[in-house]
């Protein structure tokens, strides 16, 4: 026994609403699980019929005339649909405003941003037939060129508007799709988005009419095709799927064939016991910025989502002279493709095998601890990452008036509120860094000749030294040092 879900735009339907807002009796007497109250069933019918215009998006930005015709930049709308089972109307129009600043990451100017309140989706044009033609006059309004909806579109869903709307769509994942696209710059880089964006084509082949046919068969090529056009044949869409397919397997093997250079690199860092410092965080919570800073380098800093792809290592030295590294990763994202968390899996094993985890969050973001829950999903999946020790770090600090710099503190204490900007809490956030890193975990004292010196400045540099004393006969050190180095101290002493 089932319930009918009105699906039709129009007052002429009101008696079916009001028969399917009915509550079902099953066989037994009970009532349905599932059914809803007639105030549950009108309410949602009013809020379906109300397309909501989010404030802040399709303003015309200052650009002049001149640089505009320069410049033709596609022109979107965004679409997305909620419900309240699911989340509330102020996180969907955050979600639909991070959208808006991934779209001009991308290179779009954002023309309206629309949201429906709906149960679910609707299994044809996302938004419903009635709703995609009103989609479609605000488009024409707006001389958009593309619909960006605020979800993952199964390819039938996405068919279905692009039919009504007689423009293009694409999905949230499309976008942070093509921005990797953009970004990536070394050879690894590439082919890491080169393989999600392939994985992500793959389903949504699509082609139509007498080009999805290279050969006929059986005897439907027709008589005039001559000899040679009959048989079993390969439609285009799955000749372009095989190639797609056999591209795929090349590029996770070349993938996998940089491993070993990635290797060489971690190998050195470990052969001279190098402590690490992941610094990961949201897309844009500035952690090049903050990186830059406590490393005194000047890595690639841009106010746009996932500036950073590629990874990056930067030495640092702590007070007492010890060196150490901070490793600047990719930037995450509320609902990161499964297919660049797949990818990037290589890029994300540098988290996996750091000392200690700095977890970068843009203080003055309107909900933070959003972006935090989301950069927590992404760690949970990376092997290893569990056990290390974590330093939570709410950065932009200099955007933030007191009330919010109070409130950051007060929810979380253990916190180190910074600005990279203007070098607020960098000290203290640099102390607390070092006394996370790991004491090396051989304890010696040697007596090195002072021909010796550069043995002594790798002891410096790579161990924890508790005392150095300058006597007749030598320099006798005191220190925390790996195996290796203590194998050579014990070689090298005249003690």
């Amino acid at each position: 026994m089932g319930k009918y879900e009105d699906r039709t735009e129009g007052d002429e339907h009101g008696d079916v609403l009001a028969e399917a807002s009915e509550v079902l009796i099953d066989e037994g007497g009970g009532s349905a699980p599932w059914a809803e109250s007639h105030d549950e069933a009108w309410e949602e019918r009013e809020s379906r019929n109300q397309l909501k215009h989010v404030a802040g998006l399709g303003e015309l930005q200052d650009v002049t005339e001149v640089e505009y015709r320069k410049v033709r930049l596609e022109r979107v709308v965004l679409v997305g649909v909620w419900s309240s089972a699911l989340t509330t109307q102020a996180k969907a129009e955050e979600s639909l405003r991070e959208l808006a600043a991934l779209a001009e990451t991308a290179g779009a100017v954002v023309c309206d941003g629309l949201l429906q309140h709906r149960i679910k989706p609707d299994a044809a044009t996302y938004v419903g037939s009635g709703k995609a033609k009103e989609i479609a006059d605000i488009v024409a309004r707006e001389e958009a060129d593309t619909i960006v909806v605020d979800d993952d579109l199964p390819p039938s869903q996405r068919r279905g508007l692009e039919d009504a709307a007689k423009v293009k769509v694409v999905d949230r994942t499309a976008v942070i799709l093509d921005i990797f696209a953009q970004h990536a710059t070394s050879r690894e880089g590439k082919a890491q988005v080169e393989l999600a964006q392939l994985e992500y084509m793959l389903p949504r082949l699509r082609g139509w009419g007498g080009s999805l046919s290279r050969q006929a068969g059986g005897r439907a090529a027709g008589a005039d095709a001559g000899i040679g056009s009959r048989g079993p044949g390969e439609t285009k869409i799955e000749m372009d799927r095989r190639v797609i397919r056999t591209r795929i397997a090349r590029l996770r093997r070349q993938i996998r064939e940089m491993a070993p250079a990635r290797e060489v690199k971690r190998g050195s860092r470990r052969r001279y016991g190098l402590p690490t410092i992941a610094v990961v965080g949201y897309t844009n919570a500035g952690k090049s910025s903050l990186t830059n800073r406590l490393t005194g380098s000047s890595e690639l800093v841009e106010n746009a989502l996932f500036a950073t792809l590629d990874t990056a290592v930067r030495r640092a030295k702590a007070r007492d002279g010890r060196l150490y590294a901070y490793v600047d990763t990719v930037g995450f994202v509320r609902r990161l493709p499964t297919q660049l968390v797949e990818a990037f899996k290589s890029t994300l094993e540098e988290v996996g095998e750091a000392d200690v985890i700095l977890h970068v969050v843009d203080g003055s973001h309107p909900d933070p601890f959003s972006q935090i829950d989301a950069v927590n999903e992404v760690l949970a999946d990376i092997e290893g990452a569990e056990s290390i020790p974590r330093l939570l770090v709410f950065n932009k600090a200099d955007r933030c008036d007191e009330a919010t710099l109070e409130r950051l503190a007060a929810l979380e204490p253990d916190a180190h509120i910074v600005s990279a900007y203007s070098g607020r809490g960098l000290d203290e956030l640099r102390d607390a860094v070092e006394a996370l890193l790991p004491t090396p975990g051989v304890h010696v004292e040697a007596l090195l000749p002072y021909s010796a010196g550069s043995l002594l400045s790798q002891v410096r540099e790579y161990g924890h030294v508790d005392s150095i004393e300058w006597l007749a006969e030598g320099v006798k050190v005191v220190a925390d040092v790996d195996s290796r180095l203590a194998a050579r101290l014990v070689e090298c002493s005249v003690g």
